[in-house]
């Protein structure tokens, strides 16, 4: 399948659950063909990125945090780990809810198995410089975030940090055009829904 969408495709984001299989089995699949595709994915030149959704007491534990992050830093250590925070809702009101404090140490995980872009999400404001991308090089903040708003974008047009001129792994434009989205997150707005007339 992958071969087959290959000519269609840059890049495939990919949610590695867990680093067990049994917790895998639990939700209804299997975890050696999502390790497949990350492989599989990398190996034909798609660029990847990895979200973990961090559920308290079913994928948090040092050791399985330990173990998924050494896989992924093993396939390439410039893929992309967004760890995301649960929290209860619908029909899945238990555990409680991810902490900024759980997001920041699973993500000191991630660096320690030499992950070089760890991001932790969906808590804008909360998770210090760890919605920002910086240099793997000098540390130079190249793009700096608020939740989904970009605040400041440094990366050249040939893709490298204007500091040092590391090469910035990933897929860029030659510059930032302003927000895709035509409704961004503003820090400090409330959103509002647009609504739909029917006649």
């Amino acid at each position: 399948m992958l071969e087959y969408l290959r000519p269609w495709i840059d890049l495939y984001k990919v949610d590695l659950k867990s680093f067990d299989e049994r917790h895998y089995r639990e939700l209804g699949g299997r975890l050696g063909p999502i390790l497949d595709t990350i492989r599989g994915l990398h190996t034909m030149g798609v660029w990847v990125e990895i979200v973990t959704l961090l559920i308290p007491g079913f994928n948090d534990s040092r050791e399985e945090l330990t173990r998924l992050t050494e896989f992924i830093a093993g396939v390439s250590p410039d893929i992309p780990w967004h760890v995301t925070a649960f929290h209860g809702d619908y029909k899945m009101t238990e555990p409680g809810n991810t902490t900024a404090s759980m997001l920041r140490a699973a993500a000191r995980i991630g660096r320690q198995s030499g992950l070089r872009f760890v991001y932790a999400g969906n808590l804008p404001g909360a998770v210090g410089d760890l919605e920002n991308t910086r240099c793997s090089s000098c540390g130079d903040t190249l793009i700096a975030r608020f939740g989904y708003h970009i605040r400041d974008y440094r990366i050249t047009a040939n893709g490298r940090c204007p500091s040092c001129a590391t090469r910035v792994p990933g897929r860029f434009d030659t510059a930032f055009s302003g927000q895709i989205a035509s409704l961004p997150f503003v820090p400090g707005s409330r959103s509002r829904l647009s609504l739909l007339h029917l006649s």
